[in-house]
């Protein structure tokens, strides 16, 4: 059976649409070589539809799985995967399935669902603890279980790599890798070690991470973490490195963004005495953390994150005293120019 021939009455097709992106359709008349034309019924409004198919790109509408295929936890069992294909099964998996993991064999989709859900507790992590991928529903503890078994298995390193654009979720998702990993390697009871490994992320957060338009939290530099084992399977330590921090916004943000979290963390703690010594203030007296208009972050109490970021500083052997003067180099030295300008702006 040619390409062609697939296209017969009653076939179920995706045609792009401008608002929608893509609608189903079904065909109505097959494919009219002469014409080029490829008669349709739009599944949405039930309005006919003549496609066009132009003569320097002639290629049909994608045709659409078969219902029985919709939902699959896979994408490569569906019959036909292309970007149409793709994007409902992902939709009808979130919306009718409130499921935000999908595999497309050994990759993990994974849907930020901009709240927090029940899927991460210690519960979950020795359910999927000792299984083979596919043998339960798809989950990131799914994706670590299978690096760390290989590891343990064939004694070679393994790599989790979390990719997406601004917002898709890469530092959650990153998060609870570790998490997974500090909770199987750590033993009956988690270690110093395994804590230290965990504790590294709310003062990276603090200091790497800011509000965009698009991510409350999102992370402006690139990193590397290594996580090592002993034969034993038990994390002995881990490392870091990080590269592409965004500079620049230190100095200048966009309309309703912000600069570094750990700022405002200071910010807001500028009526604490243990801080008096750092000359803080509200964050809307400082030119540099003022630009974007919008200080505050929905849900976030930014006194309470410092105190959280200190925790996992102690947590790191950086004692009360150390902290102070990181805090210090972060913030009161630019200090007086942040007011200076601020003072110039209100004036002007």
């Amino acid at each position: 059976m040619t390409a062609v021939e697939l296209y017969c009455v009653g076939a179920r097709v995706w045609v792009r649409d401008p608002e929608l992106v893509w609608t189903p359709a079904s065909v109505t008349s097959p494919y009219a070589t002469e014409s080029r034309s490829l008669q349709l019924t739009s599944d949405v409004s039930g309005q006919p539809v003549t496609l066009t198919i132009n003569p320097k790109d002639p290629e049909l509408p994608p045709l659409r799985n078969p219902e029985i295929l919709l939902g699959e936890n896979d994408l490569t069992a569906l019959s036909y995967l292309h970007e149409p294909a793709v994007l409902h099964n992902l939709h009808v998996r979130f919306i009718n399935m409130n499921a935000i993991y999908t595999y497309c064999g050994i990759v993990l989709v994974a849907i930020n669902p901009y709240q927090s859900l029940p899927l991460y507790s210690a519960d979950i992590i020795q359910a999927y603890s000792g299984r083979n991928i596919g043998e339960m529903d798809p989950h990131i503890f799914a994706v670590a279980e299978e690096s760390y078994r290989k590891m343990v298995r064939g004694e070679g390193n393994q790599s989790v790599i979390v990719s997406g654009e601004s917002g898709a979720g890469k530092t959650v998702s990153a998060k609870y890798v570790m998490r997974y990993f500090a909770s199987v390697g750590g033993g009956s009871s988690q270690t110093q070690i395994e804590s230290r490994v965990l504790a590294s992320n709310p003062i990276m957060e603090s200091i790497g991470n800011a509000k965009t338009i698009r991510n409350d939290n999102s992370s402006r530099f690139g990193k590397y973490l290594e996580i090592g084992f002993n034969k034993g399977n038990t994390i002995i330590g881990a490392s870091m490195r990080t590269y592409l921090l965004e500079k620049s916004r230190v100095v200048y943000q966009a309309q309703g963004e912000r600069n570094y979290h750990i700022f405002y963390q200071l910010c807001s703690s500028h009526g604490i005495p243990e801080y008096s010594g750092l000359q803080l203030g509200p964050s809307e007296t400082f030119y540099y953390v003022n630009q974007g208009g919008d200080p505050g972050v929905d849900g976030v109490d930014d006194q309470e994150e410092l105190e959280n970021t200190r925790e996992a500083m102690t947590m790191m052997g950086i004692n009360d005293s150390e902290q102070l003067k990181v805090f210090r180099v972060l913030f009161h030295s630019t200090s007086r120019e942040h007011r200076l300008r601020g003072s110039r702006e209100r004036l002007l």
